[in-house]
Order: structure tokens, then sequence, then C-alpha cells
């Protein structure tokens, strides 16, 4: 996907804010659409197509979180629309509730429209950058990136969109050890707030679901004080 053919959504009710973000979008080459309320959000995604959400968590109508979690949860095509959250909240609490719903990334108020600019660039190309179904190295996992799913053993893991990314680092790179550095600028983007401990949260989540699939398979592994590595050798 170019630039050119890119449609971003901007989801934001200050207009000089919105107008700022437009315009340096724009110029990156980015088509724009944008609106003001979280139901004029959702009525332009059920009949246009969107490539990226820019959304702010204050809304008059509704609370961003809930806006992006109703999204998630749709069965619809546009729920894997990867998402970037505008607020002026910095509480950790915020940007892991953020993240762990479903968000890409989290930039608070006030802000560079070029750095939301070059942030958004940073996740549409690790977004896009699997087009196929691809097979990982273990038949037991199937991975199919057009629905963003994991499967182990032709049955879909519930995952959350942060603990889906971990999975497909995991599985690109079996063995290898990801310091909690590594995996939080490669989950969401380099210099990101959040830290070891979000992490650590995450890969809990993530061991309690895979322990579902087989309980008997330490599938991740911890490697004290350097991070975490993923086994495939079962």
């Amino acid at each position: 996907m170019n630039i050119g053919s890119t449609s971003v959504l901007i989801v934001e009710d200050e207009q000089e804010i919105a107008d700022a973000l437009e315009y340096a979008l724009t110029t990156e080459g980015y088509q724009i659409t944008r609106v003001s309320t979280g139901q004029d959000a959702m009525a332009v995604l059920r009949t246009q197509t969107m490539n990226f959400l820019v959304l702010d968590v204050g809304l008059p109508d509704t609370n961003g979180f809930e806006l992006l979690k109703a999204i998630r949860t749709n069965q619809e095509p546009y729920s894997n629309l990867p998402c970037l959250f505008l607020t002026a909240r910095s509480e950790e609490i915020d940007r892991i509730i953020g993240l762990e719903i479903g968000a890409d990334d989290y930039v608070c108020k006030p802000f560079s429209p070029r750095e939301v600019a070059a942030r958004i660039k940073t996740i549409l190309k690790r977004f896009n950058s699997f087009e196929n179904n691809t097979r990982t190295n273990s038949d037991a996992f199937v991975h199919n990136e057009a629905k963003r799913e994991i499967s182990f053993d032709n049955a879909k893991i519930n995952l959350t969109k942060s603990e889906y990314i971990l999975m497909t680092l995991f599985l690109e790179q079996p063995g290898r050890v990801f310091s909690r550095r590594e995996l939080i600028d490669l989950v969401w983007s380099e210099k990101h707030p959040s830290d070891d401990r979000a992490i650590d949260t995450h890969i809990k989540s993530l061991r309690a679901k895979l322990s579902q699939c087989d309980p008997n398979i330490p599938f991740i592994k911890t490697h004290r004080g350097h991070g975490y590595s993923f086994n495939l050798n079962f």
C-alpha cells in the first residue's frame, strides 16, 4: 500500500488540533476524512474503506476507549484497523488500558503533528509487512495475516491486539531472546513510555491463553535478567 492510497480517519473534536493533523498528514500524501464524534466515526467506518484511525480519547458523545473497544469486538472488516490514540491523559494506567484494548500507539497532548505522521508511517509499515497467510515453523500454529488471527491445532487463539503482535514476533523468530525494551519498541514504537511491567503483564496474559492450547508445553521461556523467548521445539 503506498501512502497516496492510504485513507486516514481523524476523530477529533478540537478543530485546531484536527486542522493541524489534517495539514501534516495531507502534506505526507494521506487521504484524510475528519469527524468530531464517535457516532460519526462509526458511520464512516461502515460506509467507507479506511486504512488508519487517529482517535481522540475525549469525545463529546463517547469515550475513545469505549469506541475502540466496540470497533475491536465487531466482526466487521474495520475491526482490525490500526489505531493511534490522542489524549490529554498521561497516567500509566491510561496508556496500558489504551494499548490493551487494541491501540497501536498512544500520543499525549500537546504533540507534534509531524511526530504523529511519523508514528503512523511506522505502524502502517509494520501492519502491512505481511500480506498473505503464513505457516509457522511448527505445523501446530497457523498465522492468518489477512484476518490477523493465530490458531493452534485449528483452534483460534483469542488474542488482544498487543498479544497478537507479540505472538507474531515470537513465531517469526522462535528461540530468539527478546529483551523487554525490544518488545516494547517492536510491539508499539521506539521511545514508547510503557515500562517493563506493561510487557510482563502482556506476557502473563499470553502465557495463560497458550496454556489453554496445551498446558504441558512451556511456549514462552523467561531468561532472567535478559527477557523472553518462544519455544517451538515440541
